[in-house]
């Protein structure tokens, strides 16, 4: 069976709004971000044992945990001890959770020359991959921010230079729509390289992109999910519908309304691929 499931934050900031809109469309599983407007690595103690001990009582399971390392909020050349760090309390709260995949990206430029730029994104992800795989911990990384998040080839790269089972690729189908390339097109260069799927769509603007529930935008949602079904995908299908909150910009929450909304239109998809 498909393993459907939903970025919580983006239902609501509490935990109480992210449960009940995954577990009113029927699903079993979420993918945590932010609880109450904290990345899960930065939770106290005793909110985390509650996060962890509603979930278990629900029987939710944790898909991933998205955290910042480097994402578009740091550069190339910030503190790399703040992410070796994040991820060593990730490595800690991930076996509580009952995952091991943690979303990563790969550092967005602050000024170096191109070359340099790579040289420091493939070493910090090297490492990474190292304390990951000896954490027993799998590091997703997101077709995103960073030297590898827009260009398959050097996704593909990435992979080979870390060589390590604790570095895969997570996928989002509309990330395209905000970084100039067709999602399918890459998707096909690095679908024997995903492990998790981000399920959402727009249509371009020039303030840039509009977002949509899945199947009414531009992203082709639909090819996406055939051409991962064709190469025998197993792994959960996330939404991020971006209807309400958009992780990048200040201000705004999420929806329970647009997250369901967002819910029922995978579904739809699915089932119409399914006939």
């Amino acid at each position: 069976m498909r393993v459907l499931a939903g970025i919580g934050d983006e239902a609501g900031p509490g935990l109480a709004e992210q449960v009940a809109a995954v577990t009113g469309l029927g699903w079993s599983a979420i993918e945590l971000r932010t609880v109450a407007g904290t990345a899960v690595a930065d939770l106290p103690d005793p909110l985390f044992d509650e996060v962890a001990g509603t979930l278990a009582e629900l029987g939710l399971r944790t898909v991933c945990v998205d955290s910042r390392i480097g994402d578009w909020s740091t550069v190339i050349t910030g503190d790399f001890g703040r992410d070796l760090e994040e991820l060593r309390v990730l490595a800690r709260r991930c076996p509580r959770l009952g995952t091991r995949y943690v979303r990563v990206m790969s550092y967005p430029n602050d000024g170096l020359h191109d070359d340099e730029w790579e040289h420091r994104a493939l070493r910090r992800m090297r490492e990474l991959a190292l304390r990951a795989e000896q954490a027993d911990l799998v590091l997703l990384h997101e077709n995103c921010a960073g030297w590898a998040g827009s260009d398959p080839a050097r996704a593909l790269r990435m992979l080979e230079e870390a060589d390590s089972p604790a570095l895969r690729l997570l996928f989002d189908t509309g990330n395209g729509l905000a970084y100039g390339y067709s999602a399918t097109e890459q998707l096909a260069e690095v679908v024997e390289h995903v492990a998790h799927v981000h399920v959402k769509d727009g249509v371009p603007t020039p303030m840039g992109p509009q977002w949509t529930i899945p199947g009414e935008g531009d992203a082709d949602v639909r090819g996406c999910l055939d051409l991962l079904a064709a190469h025998g995908y197993q792994g959960a299908l996330s939404i991020e519908p971006h209807l309400s909150l958009r992780p990048h910009e200040s201000g705004g929450r999420g929806s329970v309304e647009g997250f369901t909304a967002a819910g029922r239109a995978l579904e739809a998809l699915l089932a119409t691929a399914d006939r």
